[in-house]
């Protein structure tokens, strides 16, 4: 035989020197939950290993991912129901801990990457990404309120807008609006690709952001399709984006692939909580080895196209990395 696939594979140091794919520390982006308080360290029971933080807490978890070689940082807010209305007038007021915390992050860690969250949901007191009005949710008047919210996160540091409400014209929206209150340099990463996914439960746990009626499945993708994606992207593009996200990731593998066939910008993608949930669980069942598993589901979604993953296996990679 004059092919024989298996001499590459002979030994470690020719497997690593051959390997196609590989993942790296700065392609993570460490998505971190946030509470408002003092010295509150709530594990979220549905993702073992994460937490909601207070202020002064996450500034110690972040600077101990920075040791680690983590640089980029998701940053989610759960607020009390009391401080929450039907137009989320919460998401741009100065006081708002969350925007306060973005200064603070950015004037201890200046080097770190900080991405936000752009949506109604987690100051909505109906739980919904838009405006509620006779039970629908309602597109254009939400774009106002997502662009007050995306310039008061620049105006407070961040890096990345993550505008995740799914919309239609709301990069445009929230494009224009940054650029006229000099923001030019802010990023935007889209939640492009964005499902009415099963996945997403453990994380609507660890912010109490669930829909208090009806569901998502009117302005989130239907799972079912692939084509749609491309139009999403196209109009993301079109809009300014910066770079497009997928979400959720090991279900849409193929959608990685179609974005980052069809696009020149970067493509992120969403390794989101019920991914990373069901692999916990398994682990602690011992119905997986969790060193082998984790490693391999964050290659699988780099593999598929991902230049940029965001993932709550972050802290783990950089440790086992390390």
């Amino acid at each position: 035989m004059n092919h024989r696939p298996r001499r590459n594979r002979k030994s470690a140091g020719i497997r690593n020197m051959v390997q196609e794919t590989r993942v790296n520390l700065d392609q993570l982006i460490f998505p971190l939950f946030m509470a408002d308080g003092k010295d509150i360290r709530h594990e979220v029971k549905s993702m073992p290993g994460m937490f909601r933080l207070s202020q002064g807490l996450l500034l110690k978890e972040m600077e101990e991912c920075l040791e680690l070689g983590i640089k980029s940082f998701a940053l989610f807010p759960s607020f009390d129901e009391s401080q929450k209305d039907s137009h989320a007038t919460l998401s741009y007021d100065a006081e708002n801990y969350y925007l306060k915390f973005i200064e603070q992050a950015k004037s201890h860690f200046p080097e770190a990457v900080l991405m936000s969250d752009v949506a109604m949901d987690p100051y909505s007191s109906d739980g919904h990404d838009g405006i509620v009005v006779d039970g629908e949710i309602v597109n254009d008047p939400t774009l106002d309120v997502l662009s007050k919210m995306a310039v008061a996160q620049a105006q407070a540091g961040i890096d990345i807008i993550g505008p995740s409400d799914m919309m239609d014209g709301r990069v445009g929206h929230i494009r224009e609006e940054l650029d006229l209150n000099g923001y030019t340099d802010v990023s935007i990463m889209s939640y492009t690709a964005k499902y009415a996914s099963g996945f997403y439960g453990p994380f609507r746990d660890a912010l109490d952001s669930a829909p208090k009626a009806g569901d998502k499945k009117t302005y989130q993708m239907d799972p079912s399709n692939r084509r749609e994606a491309l139009r999403e992207a196209a109009l993301d593009l079109a809009e300014g984006a910066d770079m497009l996200m997928v979400k959720p990731a090991l279900s849409y593998l193929d959608i990685i692939s179609d974005l980052q066939d069809f696009s020149n910008v970067p493509i992120a993608a969403y390794n989101v909580s019920g991914e990373y949930a069901m692999i916990k669980a398994a682990a602690a069942n011992g119905w997986l080895d969790y060193d082998t598993v984790m490693p391999e589901v964050l290659t699988s979604i780099v593999r598929a196209g991902a230049d940029i993953v965001l993932t709550y296996f972050a802290k783990d990679f950089a440790k086992m990395m390390r």
